[in-house]
């Protein structure tokens, strides 16, 4: 058994020593909650396209959430743990409690708090965009600048985070050259000319921020959920320090939000002229990495976005 990252205060799921790594779930469980526990039912539920979902009943009623994948992903279980935690230290916005994890033979685990999904509080966007705003102002590690202390995923790729004294060449070298590289063989000699002259022209689209804000890094209406206390939590991060800009831009790619929010988000942190103009040079990013895990369907909309900046 091996300890990992600090446990996670913030999700209500009351006081728990620092995360640790297990040889198996049952040695989990008996350290969390007593060598007479067990588990007595467990029970699949949707959670995601990338990791099995399932709730856990202990034989004293206690249920638990876990996640489930291959031994060899239990690197994207412990950076999904440092970013709820992350998020969490902010103190700003809810995170469900983060239990443990560990490789028990050829599967590895997560645990985590049960999210009960009772009914949300009054104001529940407008609550969520007042304390996400709240999250951006969080100061963040001085002497990491934009990126983070390790790199992560975003889905199931890679996420890089070296850490860079300005955003917009984080965002050239961290963010849009590796997919654009991962996603080479999509492109002809005419797409390579614009993303070429994409990246040598950034600084014509994007801003340097006042400071980094931590950001979730793949904010959309899936990952937010109804926390125990009916307000919006955070789950599945893929975090870093960055440009507020850029989460913004997230939750407006798969649908959005209501107005509620942006309203309420507005009001409180405000956003700098040419915010609409920028969006979906921030939103190339994740469309690339759509493509990478999903394929060409996502091709058209990167190509749109591509000719819109850097021409036909």
């Amino acid at each position: 058994m091996k300890d990992e990252v600090n446990g996670n205060k913030k999700g209500g799921f009351g006081d728990a020593p620092e995360l640790k790594q297990y040889d198996s779930l049952q040695e989990a469980i008996r350290d969390l909650f007593g060598n007479e526990r067990s588990v007595v039912s467990s029970r699949s539920v949707s959670g995601g396209d990338i990791n099995e979902a399932r709730t856990l009943r202990l034989d004293d009623g206690t249920v638990l959430f876990m996640k489930a994948n291959q031994a060899r992903s239990i690197g994207n279980f412990l950076a999904e743990a440092r970013g709820i935690r992350a998020i969490a230290a902010a103190g700003a916005i809810g995170t469900p409690r983060i239990l443990g994890a560990g490789v028990d033979g050829s599967r590895s685990f997560l645990l985590m708090e049960y999210i009960t999904g009772r009914s949300r509080i009054a104001g529940y966007w407008a609550v969520f965009a007042h304390e996400l705003a709240r999250m951006h102002r969080t100061p963040t590690d001085p002497e990491i600048g934009f990126g983070f202390s390790s790199d992560n995923y975003i889905g199931s790729n890679a996420q890089i985070n070296t850490p860079c004294e300005s955003w917009i060449s984080f965002f050239r070298s961290c963010r849009l050259e590796p997919q654009f590289r991962a996603a080479a063989g999509y492109f002809d000699a005419g797409d390579l000319r614009r993303i070429a002259f994409l990246l040598d022209h950034l600084e014509r689209y994007l801003t340097e921020p006042s400071a980094p804000s931590l950001l979730h890094g793949d904010l959309w209406a899936g990952n937010v959920i109804t926390g125990n206390d009916g307000k919006a939590w955070l789950i599945d991060p893929a975090v870093y320090y960055g440009h507020p800009e850029a989460d913004l831009a997230m939750t407006e790619l798969f649908g959005g939000f209501p107005g509620t929010f942006y309203d309420a988000y507005r009001e409180d942190a405000g956003l700098d002229p040419g915010y609409a103009d920028r969006r979906d040079l921030y939103n190339l990013y994740q469309l690339l990495n759509h493509l990478n895990l999903f394929g060409g369907g996502y091709l058209p909309s990167v190509d749109r976005i591509l000719r819109r900046y850097a021409g036909n």
